[in-house]
């Protein structure tokens, strides 16, 4: 079984030439090296690159220590390309082992007949100096799991089986590719121990360990719930009596996020235009060491629904936000009562923006009003989509909104545009 991962690649043929950067960051094991060197080298190849003009260094490895010297690394590229005047490809993996590795990149930006292609584990690492530091000169190209649709594509096995094991184990390739169900569950429970969560505490340099795991859990607890620092530390108070300041326990989200193992969905006001900064809800990147946190235990297949729909949606480009609308009724003494709605889901991609609403089972016509009623206030015409779990075909209600199963949302890349 091999994932071709056509959407990563794609996004670096597009990229290729373009005379900056290209960084691809990623949740550790999520195939950052397998994309760049043997998926993309691939390609490369097969479309005439000879072979000694692609520059492989990975730095994490022992056999390429020398070159976490920026000097040495510096001089050993532009000796090479400075051969012939065809282009060459350098494809740097682990590049934060590198030493003044910023002025590298930029060094390397000088050198006409040089693609630069690197990888990198830590958002916040990367990221932060990409904006700061290279002022334009790198794109960024964010990996995430294996998508259902990309399973799909290689495996022989039935939707809704693949469904119970995607939702269960998640999408990280080498769990995937593991046939064994119990060892699956093994490899994440390892995974989350001791690569992501002890890579965080060592980083970090976090000195209450236990604290850390136990906010772990409680995120994967109430994915898709709105929460805050305040409202955590409230509950270590009354559920694990433990004091925890919200700031230390803000902290530790930001580590998580960093390491790309949650994403954070703020809440937008429709009408307002404007966002709301907190409460805030929290996604994971993989299911499977979601599950993992948790022992297999709290598996609710509504929430679970609704977190790959954020990731799918993450992976198509979108911008993610939690909608909310203000409305005002009136009670029983006339008085106005101040409610406020949510749509899952607002997705912004350029001029584009879709309402979806993640909606486990609509067994009746009173639960399909319910789940509309938001969707009809939002007082523009952007499209409105409802995805469920069990619809036989996609179709339109009525009223204009769109309703479709998870199963057509994530086979289909243009599924929105039904």
């Amino acid at each position: 079984m091999r994932f071709e991962r056509e959407h990563y690649i794609n996004k670096l043929i597009s990229s290729k030439y373009n005379h900056l950067i290209k960084i691809v960051t990623g949740l550790r094991r999520v195939g950052k090296s397998y994309l760049l060197f043997n998926l993309y080298k691939q390609h490369l190849l097969t479309n005439g690159v000879d072979v000694n003009h692609i520059i492989e260094l990975q730095l994490d490895s022992f056999a390429h220590r020398k070159y976490r010297k920026a000097e040495t690394l510096y001089e050993y590229v532009e000796n090479l390309t400075n051969q012939d005047s065809q282009m060459y490809y350098v494809m740097i993996d682990e590049v934060q082992m590198l030493e003044d590795f910023v002025d590298v990149l930029n060094g390397f930006l000088h050198i006409e007949n040089l693609d630069v292609y690197v990888t990198g584990s830590n958002a916040k690492f990367l990221s932060s100096d990409i904006v700061t530091e290279f002022r334009g000169r790198g794109v960024q190209i964010h990996l995430q799991p294996l998508s259902f649709k990309e399973i799909k594509e290689v495996s022989d096995e039935d939707t809704s089986s693949l469904w119970r094991d995607y939702i269960y184990y998640g999408g990280l390739p080498m769990v995937v590719l593991e046939n064994d169900k119990a060892r699956k569950a093994e490899v994440l429970q390892e995974l989350l121990k001791e690569t992501y969560l002890s890579d965080i505490i060592n980083r970090n340099s976090v000195k209450n360990d236990a604290e850390l795991e136990e906010l772990f859990c409680l995120l994967a607890s109430n994915i898709g719930t709105l929460t805050n620092p305040n409202k955590l530390a409230n509950t270590f108070v009354s559920e694990k009596k433990v004091k925890i300041g919200h700031n230390t326990i803000k902290t530790y989200i930001d580590y998580f996020i960093d390491s790309f193992l949650i994403n954070k969905a703020v809440r937008y006001d429709i009408k307002g235009k404007k966002y709301i900064d907190t409460p805030v809800k929290y996604y994971f990147t993989d299911m499977g060491l979601r599950n993992a946190r948790l022992n297999f235990r709290q598996l609710e297949e509504t929430h679970s629904m609704e977190n790959i729909i954020f990731n799918e949606l993450k992976i198509r480009g979108f911008n993610v936000d939690v909608g909310v609308i203000t409305q005002y009724d009136r009670n029983e003494n006339g008085n106005s009562i101040r409610k406020l709605l949510e749509i899952d889901f607002v997705c912004n991609q350029g001029s584009k923006r879709y309402y979806i609403q993640s909606a486990y089972a609509i067994p009746d016509q009173a639960k399909l009003e319910q789940e509309k009623r938001s969707l009809m206030m939002t007082g523009d015409f952007f499209k409105r989509v409802i995805i469920t779990k069990d619809t036989p075909a996609p179709h339109y209600s009525e009223d204009g909104v769109l309703i479709m199963s998870v199963y057509d949302f994530l086979l289909n890349e243009n599924s929105l545009e039904y």
